[in-house]
Order: structure tokens, then sequence, then C-alpha cells
């Protein structure tokens, strides 16, 4: 019978939980890395012993981290056998390698990006948002980081360089951050073209490559953002999340600051499937595994109250791709409940029964082992979710 792993990262380390195929009797391992925060942790669909983690601290900065036997033991590329810091504490070798490329259309290094106040302000590297393992080789790894670029790496993150394209083709210096920062937090890989990825960054919008990330291209056509000076303009929405199911590439999901959207062109024009939700805003969205008009949202109160409606916790789930809602509330708190689902906090199993995942801000990860009907608590009194990720085990 097949199993899961599921991949929490954390404020205070990352936490691999584990159960069989019927997902009820569960196994918690953690914290790797203590007191670190985790902001993702992912494995590779093509070795599933092979994990990346993105281990970040205020204080001593930014590490990669590796696994090759599931989560048993940990590496950090770049360093030599035996000089890696200890999973607590301060690093004591050299931080993993980013090397930021040049423009693809001066050649010269881009520093800085302007605001839209006008003010210029130096690119900065602060962390790793987002890991996504290539789909074909455990060794090629993608990096979003903050100040917003993307990185590849093809030797299992021992050396990272940046896709300049994305920055270079034009409208990087205008980015702005969102009130998380300027971070490229999602990477989706078509699994039927390898040349082809999506991305998204906060507070610039979503970008295509049709080359393998030579070329970029700006899609938000038909996203509208009232905050900007122009709320049509070609980059500058604030894009929370996006996501796609395998067999239908060019159909894509996005939770945006305010609307979900869809897209059945490969983003080249979005419109609004939020139908009668209760309110559009929110962070996370995701797609059934076998179902892909099935996807699910949990929608939070405002931009300014990152909370659930009336207190109680819904995930809302649309069979016919977005427009018609319905609340999936059993086993779920609906009275003074106030947590938050960050974008990263949702994932699904391949199972025949597809399992759905969240985590909160309150430190509960929750299982709906039949598609949303029913929900349990995995864990309950973690450190506060900053990811989820599954991975469906032989």
């Amino acid at each position: 019978m097949s199993s899961v792993r599921v991949l929490v990262g954390t404020h205070k380390g990352a936490f691999l939980l584990t159960a069989d195929g019927k997902r009820n009797n569960w196994t918690v391992e953690g914290p790797h890395f203590a007191g670190w925060d985790i902001y993702h942790l992912k494995g590779s669909s093509v070795d599933p012993n092979r994990l990346y983690a993105s281990q970040t601290s205020g204080w001593f900065g930014q590490l990669l981290q590796r696994s090759d036997d599931g989560g048993k033991t940990w590496h950090q590329p770049g360093v030599p056998a035996g000089q890696e810091p200890p999973q607590a504490g301060p690093p004591t070798a050299a931080p993993n390698r980013f090397l930021y490329d040049t423009s693809a259309e001066t050649g010269k290094p881009l520093t800085t990006h302007q605001w839209y106040d006008g003010t210029q302000h130096p690119w900065e590297f602060k962390r790793v948002w987002h890991l996504e393992p290539c789909l074909r080789d455990p060794n090629t790894v993608y990096a979003g980081v903050e100040d917003a670029a993307l990185f590849r790496s093809t030797d299992g993150g021992e050396t990272w360089h940046e896709l300049s394209g994305l920055r270079g083709h034009g409208s990087g210096s205008s980015w702005m951050p969102g009130a998380g920062g300027l971070g490229l937090h999602t990477i989706l890989l078509d699994p039927k073209d390898p040349n082809r990825i999506y991305i998204a960054i906060s507070a610039a919008g979503a970008f295509r490559t049709n080359d393998g990330g030579k070329t970029w291209k700006p899609i938000n056509k038909g996203l509208k953002s009232n905050f900007m000076p122009n709320p049509d303009a070609e980059t500058g929405h604030c894009v929370h999340h996006m996501t796609l199911h395998p067999s239908k590439p060019d159909t894509l999901f996005m939770q945006k600051h305010w609307d979900v959207m869809r897209t059945d062109n490969a983003g080249d024009s979005w419109h609004e499937v939020s139908g009668n939700l209760p309110t559009d805003f929110g962070f996370v969205i995701d797609v059934h595994a076998h179902q892909p008009e099935t996807i699910y949202v949990v929608p939070i109160k405002s931009d300014s109250l990152h909370y659930p409606p009336d207190g109680a916790l819904r995930v809302y789930r649309s069979k016919v791709g977005g427009n018609e809602w319905e609340p999936l509330t059993r086993g779920l708190p609906q009275k003074d409940c106030f947590v938050n689902v960050y974008r990263d906090a949702m994932a699904v199993d391949t199972l025949d029964d597809c399992g759905i995942y969240f985590g909160t801000t309150g430190g509960q990860v929750y299982v709906s082992p039949n598609g949303g009907d029913t929900w349990q608590p995995i864990v309950e009194n973690l450190p506060a979710v900053l990811s989820v990720e599954v991975q469906t085990l032989a």
C-alpha cells in the first residue's frame, strides 16, 4: 500500500509527517533545524529520497539544505562534508553560492529597482521563498528569492545561477514589494513542455518563459489592481499564488490580492472566477490531483484582517473550475478561529482518494482524505506553518 509524507516548514523548524494510505495514524518527526524559519521544504517527484529545504534566519542569513535519504540526514550543498553548521544555532560555513547574473539586455548587473514613488532601492538577497525540483532530474532545482529573481541549480544545489532574462526583460527595475516583501514565491513547471515555466511575484505579477528561462513574457492581461496608478498595467499586480493540473498545463488558477482568476490559454488572458465566495481575498489555491476542474481556496476576511470571515475556518471547493463554490467545514473549527493560511501552505497527494492538506499560522496541519468532504488535524501545536508539501510514496 502507498504511504504519504507531508513536509511542513514552520517558523521554528521543519517537520515530517508520515502515514499509510488510509491517512489515519501519523508519525511526527522533527523539528529539523530547530529555531530556524523554514520557508519552504519540497521533495523531488523523480527521487522521493531527495528533499530540499530553505533555512533562513534574520540573524544568520539564508542557507539551503538537501537530504538524500528522505529527511533522515541533511547536507548543506556547497560545503564539504563535516563542515556543515549545526541544525540549530549559527552557521559555521559559507552560505550557499547564489550568483546574480547580468542583464540580458544591457550585459550589466541589475543592482537597483525603482518603486512607484520614484525612489531607487538596491537589489538585495534576503531569502529563498520557494524551491521547485525539476520534474525529470533530481539534481536540477529552481529557487525563487527575495528580492525577486529566479535561480537554477543543476548540481543538487551546490551552485546556483540566475535566469537573468526575467529581471532583464524590461520591467524588472519597476517592481515593488508587497506587504510581505518583493518575493518570487510561485514556480510552476509544465509537465508536457520542459521549456515552459510560469512564475509569480508579489508585487509584480505573473510571467512565462517558453525557452527554458532565456526570455520571459508578462502574462497579466485581465488582471485589475486598483491600488496601482494604472490598474490594468502590464506588470505590478500582487499575485498571491498560482496552480495548475498536470493534464491541463494551459489552464492556470490564481489567487490574487483580491480576486480568484483563471486562464485557459497559458496566461495570455485571465478572467475572474470568484463567484459566490464570501470574500475573494486569500493566499492559497490548489487543484485536485485527479479532477482538473476541482479547485480549493481558503478565503480570508480582508487584506488588513488576515483571518477567516466570522472566525470560522472554511475551505471552499469548486468542482466546475470556479464561480460556483461550496464551503467545506466538517472537522474544522467554526467558532473563535483567527488563523491564516499562507500561500505555500496547501498541498494534495496523488492517492486514488485524493488527500488535501493545509497548515495554519496557529500551528495546525489538517488533512482531508476524501477530497475535502471531511477534515481532521494531523498535529495541532506546531509553530506557525509557512509551507506544506506532500509526497506520495510507493
